[in-house]
């Protein structure tokens, strides 16, 4: 059937068109007056064509962002007059009669901001007039480009033989790691439901249940605050899981997945090679379980060089170094600014010398060493003429200082190439961490994780000793998947928990299914799930997430457009058995 709007998309005209009439459809992007000649860009989903007429004051009526329906016959282009910035650029439609130009929605005088350049917009104001936003098409080509990736990782997922299966929304509250978002329940006094962090224990019950290889591309919901690559409430991750898997089957799965994927949609290098790089490894190198390789400079351990020293900023402290090679020439400025990015991330500063050429040293620190330290520094730190090597001394934040200097001198020395994706896999990471707010253990990663240690050898280690079978896998100092080889036997589940002060009635409680499933002959899994949202920010090369979705909330977590959260009807909450307090 004939669509009465349109016979053509303003992409696919030609110049086989020439001489036809056509109609088209789309938003009035820009309205122009040369001297007579009149012209009208539209634009649709699929691009632009010029609307061009002679009669005087025809485009009068019309504001910019309508609607429209506009019939015409498709003419060439002067030479003179092409345009190389648009498929269309070689021809234009010309409009004879105003019963030609149909409006179907006309939009308001006086728009919020110019849709072509929406993106220099502030965020709060593109985002409560999302719709226009969408119209801009370097925004536009964002969403497409996701439903694009979207469609890939399906693709590829099913190739492997991984089954989709969705899981539910309204599921039970669950430690993993973040704030829940609960959700009252009218039928159930008292009682709430709440959103997933993640799909975390349907999976594993589908491995309970006997599926092989499951995947969706899940929502998942977090009240945590937002930052530059994570969104505020909801994101969405490739969220997949192997049956009678061990660690290696599911990281085979995993290179697979990003240099496909990276391969495909990114125009950078990457390599098939995806170093494996322990947690105490990578701590001790780059001061993060997160490091960006494509940065050559790592940390040196000083401690035991200051053991004695009586240099009291080094003294009974951890102490890191970073040694950069043929800087010592730099100006008195070029050190100021990074003693300032110093003081910016809390250090009370940054000691640092030069390296003459006879390997003496010229800085402050170095009158407060003995010959012995030099020497030691000079062994230790290999340390050669014309180097300048950095300082990083605190009780308990110099591994997250001297990551931070390490990325900086990155970025200050153009250490960094930006043309290649540099992918690594963290592995072995501690199964507890000590909690100073609470004065215990707790999970570190992920507690449904497997240890790589027995009961009996549990109770013989202190827990910061215990390992479990977790992963990450990181891309130029960002975190792009976390994955795990589950726990699936009671007695260890039931132990871990324990060591993370939780009673037997307490986890058979809170995880009544998976405490319950594995008294059945639960089989070894193991999975992982690449967030979709930071490949495609990425991918893009945006410098925030938000610009990824479609329907983004706002950095503190305000729906500009739907103007939520709101409040609710007085009957709501009766229904909801809750009173305000």
């Amino acid at each position: 059937m004939k669509n009465k709007y349109r016979d053509h998309y303003c992409d696919k005209l030609t110049e086989k068109e020439i001489g036809k009439t056509v109609k088209v459809a789309g938003f009035v992007e820009n309205i122009r007056d040369h001297g007579g000649v009149l012209f009208l860009d539209l634009r649709d989903y699929t691009g632009e064509i010029q609307i061009v007429s002679n009669i005087e004051g025809i485009f009068d009526k019309i504001t910019k962002q309508s609607s429209m329906s506009i019939t015409g016959i498709i003419r060439k282009r002067s030479p003179e007059d092409y345009n190389e910035k648009i498929s269309t650029g070689t021809i234009e439609l010309l409009v004879e009669s105003e019963e030609d130009l149909v409006t179907l929605g006309k939009a308001k005088n006086v728009l919020p901001f110019e849709v072509a350049t929406s993106k220099e917009v502030s965020e709060d104001t593109r985002l409560k007039y999302r719709y226009l936003d969408l119209r801009n098409p370097k925004v536009r080509k964002n969403i497409i480009f996701r439903t694009e990736v979207i469609d890939f990782i399906r693709k590829l997922m099913k190739k492997e033989d991984f089954l989709e299966i969705t899981t539910p929304i309204l599921t039970a509250s669950s430690p993993e790691g973040a704030r829940d978002f609960i959700v009252p329940s009218r039928k159930f006094k008292g009682k709430f439901y709440a959103l997933p962090q993640a799909p975390q224990q349907f999976k594993q019950l589908l491995m309970c249940g006997g599926f092989d290889k499951y995947f969706q591309i899940a929502p998942c919901f977090r009240d945590e605050d937002a930052r530059s690559d994570r969104v505020y409430g909801e994101f969405y991750q490739l969220d997949l899981e192997m049956a009678f898997a061990e660690e290696k089957d599911v990281l085979e799965v995993g290179k697979k997945i990003f240099y496909e994927v990276f391969s495909k949609f990114g125009d950078k290098k990457i390599s098939k090679d995806f170093p494996i790089i322990s947690y105490k490894e990578s701590m001790k190198r780059f001061g993060t379980d997160k490091p960006d390789l494509r940065n050559p400079l790592e940390l040196i351990d000083l401690t035991d060089v200051f053991e004695e020293t009586t240099f009291r900023p080094f003294r009974g402290v951890q102490v890191e170094g970073i040694v950069v090679e043929d800087i010592a020439d730099k100006s008195n400025s070029w050190f100021n600014e990074l003693v300032d990015f110093a003081n910016d991330i809390g250090m009370p500063g940054i000691g640092y010398f030069k390296v003459n050429e006879d390997l003496s040293f010229a800085g402050p620190i170095d009158k407060f060493l003995t010959e012995d330290e030099r020497e030691d520094l000079i062994k230790v730190a290999k340390l050669k003429p014309n180097s300048v090597i950095f300082f990083i001394a605190d009780r308990k934040k110099a591994y997250k200082f001297a990551s931070q200097i390490r990325d900086e001198l990155g970025r200050k020395l153009d250490l960094i190439k930006d043309d290649e994706y540099k992918f690594c896999i963290i592995n072995d990471f501690p199964m507890f961490e000590y909690s100073d707010e609470e004065s215990k253990y707790d999970f570190m990663h992920n507690p449904f994780s497997m240890p790589q240690v027995s009961i009996e050898e549990m109770v013989k280690l202190d827990p910061e000793e215990i390992l479990a079978y977790q992963y990450d896998f990181v891309c130029n100092g960002i975190e792009m998947a976390s994955g795990a080889v589950r726990n699936h036997d009671i007695e260890i589940m039931k132990k871990v928990f324990e060591i993370a002060g939780y009673k037997e009635s307490e986890i058979e409680k809170r995880f009544q299914a998976l405490y319950e499933a594995f008294k059945y002959g639960a089989p070894p899994h193991a999975g992982m799930a690449p967030g979709i949202d930071r490949i495609l920010m990425m991918l893009l090369e945006e410098d925030s997430i938000r610009e990824t979705i479609a329907f983004p909330l706002s950095a503190s977590g305000a729906d500009q457009l739907m103007n939520a959260p709101s409040e609710v009807t007085e009957l709501q909450l009766r229904e909801s058995h809750i009173k305000l307090r």
